[in-house]
């Protein structure tokens, strides 16, 4: 069946359960696509094509032989190479995590075995999760199935575009600072993070513990909804687990939302915004004011300060959690034996000058190691960031910067409570321009960074959002809406998004280029 590649989680589901397809037909249906077309596209840094067939067609057995299945039963499903797999090389899209093997499955990959899916593959990304593009991977170039010049969003950009590319129909990433919803809006596709603390982080690299968190890109908010449902619950392996209940999400997507109050920031709609976008987005506020939605403007005054709060945090976490990568315990090491060599010229020659100060400054072995390990194992935005992480976390920038940005975050949060005591969601982009050129901005820092203007707030508040296909532009590119909900209100976010899709077609579009009219 050549056309399974096309088909939603839901409808793939209903077609294992009515006995007109396979699992194992799916599963090599999505692995033909990949090798169809991701040595162009680079979504995927490995694929598991033996053990995802042999588990497909112990599923069909199983099917067969009418024994109880997992919600997912013979769904293929990708994983973003930042969540650890047992047995399977996890790279985090670095040069340092290169010949990495997990003794152990990350908790959401226990409970997606337990739940029957099929996993295919680890996904392209951004080194430790650090960029906004994709282009930080050690390993690959990730492209935009829409338009192969155009980068496909970070730093789940491969989670994103496989199943924008119609690789697999549900896909695991991470959202430490927009990394699912960007990507998803430049891909046009479904991307949720949910609240922090509502999906277990045990396994998940960690880039900045209190803001990652692990979530679904699917076509759809149906197909998220049900890819959730598997993931979500407490854990108590991860601390900072939330032990709450995971409700049917599945079940309650569908049930439209009556008397929906959403609030428009108007912090979301000024300068920086493309015209573009901006259009896109006002008129899917308009779809849902069609749908008996009451719209109101409200403010989040600090979200002004949210970029350079977020830039302060993340990093200061990220140098933290990347101190373990030193050469010693795992990953990779610098050549050893071309360092002592270095090392013993350096002193020769500095014993030649009589320079005793250089030699008492000389590195020691294990210093040097250390040093030579870091510098070659890690990219040039992976060290952007320890070395800002490292200033701010310093003697005498401590509370200038950390401390203080802890305080402006509590502002933030707090600037959300308020306006959710009026609205039921808040409404508005995902980011501030469609999807832009491969290079664009690897040399603008800044720029980069600012990609992540209306998403990081969620993060730094711990709340769940949410991006769905709106629109494209006149070149074609998709633009995504951004909703936003109360911490833990998942279900309630999803059913105004699948409100949104049963009212629109944005989310049934495919990049023209794969051979399926946009």
């Amino acid at each position: 069946m050549a056309d399974l590649h096309e088909l939603t989680a839901v409808e793939l589901l209903a077609k294992l359960q009515s006995g007109e397809a396979t699992s194992v037909q799916a599963t090599q249906a999505c692995l033909d696509r990949i090798a169809r077309l991701d040595d162009d596209l680079g979504a995927f840094l490995s694929t598991f094509p033996e053990s995802a067939l042999a588990r497909a067609a112990e599923i069909d057995r199983r099917r067969l032989a009418g024994e109880r299945l997992g919600p997912l039963a013979g769904v293929p499903v990708a994983v973003k190479d930042v969540v650890v797999v047992e047995g399977a090389i996890t790279t985090c899209g670095s040069k340092m995590l290169q010949q990495y093997r997990s003794p152990f499955h990350a908790t959401v990959i226990e409970k997606l075995l337990a739940a029957d899916a099929v996993l295919i593959g680890k996904t392209n990304m951004d080194e430790f999760a650090m960029g906004g593009s994709t282009e930080n991977s050690a390993y690959r170039l990730a492209r935009n199935p829409w338009d192969r010049e155009r980068t496909p969003g970070g730093s789940s950009g491969g989670a994103a575009a496989c199943v924008a590319a119609r690789m697999a129909p549900l896909s695991l990433g991470s959202d430490t600072g927009g990394s699912i919803r960007q990507p998803a809006s430049f891909c046009g596709v479904t991307g949720l993070k949910p609240t922090y603390g509502r999906v277990s982080r045990w396994g998940l690299v960690a880039f900045a513990s209190s803001l990652d968190q692990i979530g679904p890109l699917a076509k759809t908010a149906e197909d998220c909804a049900l890819l959730l449902e598997a993931i979500a619950g407490h854990d108590p392996r991860d601390s900072t687990s939330a032990p709450q209940s995971v409700p049917a999400y599945s079940r309650t997507v569908k049930e439209p939302l009556k008397k929906l109050r959403l609030g428009v920031a108007r912090e979301h709609y000024g300068e920086g915004l493309d015209a573009e976008v901006e259009a896109a987005v006002r008129k899917a506020i308009r779809v849902y004011e069609s749908l008996g939605a009451e719209v109101q403007e409200v403010s989040l005054p600090h979200s002004r300060y949210a970029i350079a709060t977020y830039y302060i945090i993340a990093p200061s976490e990220a140098s933290s959690n990347l101190a373990r990568y030193d050469g010693v315990h795992f990953g990779y090491r610098t050549d050893e034996q071309a360092m002592l060599a270095e090392l013993a010229a350096e002193r020769k020659a500095l014993e030649t000058a009589g320079d005793q100060r250089g030699l008492d400054e000389l590195d020691a072995p294990l210093v040097r190691m250390y040093r030579k390990t870091r510098s070659e194992g890690f990219g040039p935005e992976v060290k952007r960031r320890i070395m800002l992480g490292a200033y701010t976390l310093s003697k005498g920038y401590y509370d200038q910067y950390y401390v203080k940005a802890l305080k402006v975050r509590r502002l933030i949060r707090q600037d959300y409570d308020a306006a959710f005591k009026n609205v039921d969601l808040l409404i508005g982009p995902v980011a501030p321009t469609a999807a832009f050129k491969l290079g664009e901005n690897v040399n603008d820092p800044l720029g980069m960074y600012l990609e992540d203007l209306y998403t990081v707030s969620a993060n730094l508040a711990g709340i769940p959002g949410i991006s769905i296909p709106c629109g494209v532009t006149a070149a074609g590119l998709p633009v995504g809406l951004q909703l936003q909900a109360p911490a833990f209100e998942e279900e309630r976010l999803l059913r105004a998004a699948c409100m949104f899709q049963a009212a629109t077609d944005w989310d049934d579009r495919a990049p023209e280029s794969l051979g399926r009219p946009a």
